[in-house]
């Protein structure tokens, strides 16, 4: 017998002889709480619960989270680009949401794509929408489609700040991926800002991504 099947033999041996495992004891959930599993595949897209459930999962991953009706998103977005030198967005950015915004604005691919070095300048910022938002995990999902633009508007800027309609925040990861319209488009999963540890375990933000992220979700879009 070699070493492997000897490991392998005292396995065999000591999970025969172990005890039956019994399931532990049921807490009740402090009343009001909301839990993340109830919701996956109950919580209606949109629902109070689910919102709920999202912003608490980006605000412990360390984001900003902002509720606005649709008529503010404009306001909301000039206070959230206060200190910022420019605002690089899609060329398909609604109007409404950079109307309080009196600052430069990049409009990707408007006439020519924007440059990896004009994105990562100091003070540029990157405005998007997403395809669609899970709250079991609080993930934004941006497929490159409409008013989300390329991969690198959200990947190089040091801050991003997305928009997210209440009617795109889903409960759970199923329900998130059959929303999306197209599924062979790349995707990109953002929670929370970029963040890394070392060995030590010490957080540092920014090393593969925006540093920052600010999330609008507008309670009543569609």
């Amino acid at each position: 017998m070699n070493a492997r099947d000897e490991i392998l033999s005292r396995i065999r041996r000591a999970l025969t002889a172990a005890p039956p495992a019994t399931a532990a004891p049921a807490t009740a959930a402090p009343a009001g709480a909301v839990s993340g599993a109830a919701l996956v595949g109950a919580g209606a897209a949109g629902s109070g619960d689910v919102i709920a459930l999202l912003a608490d999962r980006l605000v412990d991953y360390k984001a900003n989270v902002r509720h606005c009706p649709a008529g503010s998103v404009g306001s909301v977005v000039g206070e959230l680009l206060a200190g910022a030198t420019a605002v690089a967005t899609p060329p398909d950015i609604p109007a409404d949401w950079l109307s309080a915004w009196t600052g430069t604005v990049l409009r990707d691919g408007a006439p020519e794509p924007l440059t990896v070095a004009r994105l990562d300048a100091p003070g540029v910022a990157a405005l998007t929408g997403c395809a669609v938002a899970i709250a079991e995990t609080g993930t934004l999902i941006l497929d490159t489609g409409p008013v989300q633009g390329r991969r690198v508007l959200t990947l190089v800027p040091d801050h991003h700040i997305c928009v997210v309609p209440a009617s795109r925040v889903v409960a759970g990861v199923p329900a998130g991926f059959a929303a999306l319209p197209d599924p062979s488009r790349p995707i990109t999963l953002v929670s929370g800002p970029s963040a890394t540890s070392d060995i030590e375990l010490d957080r540092v933000e920014g090393v593969h991504g925006p540093r920052r992220l600010d999330v609008v979700i507008v309670v009543d879009a569609q």
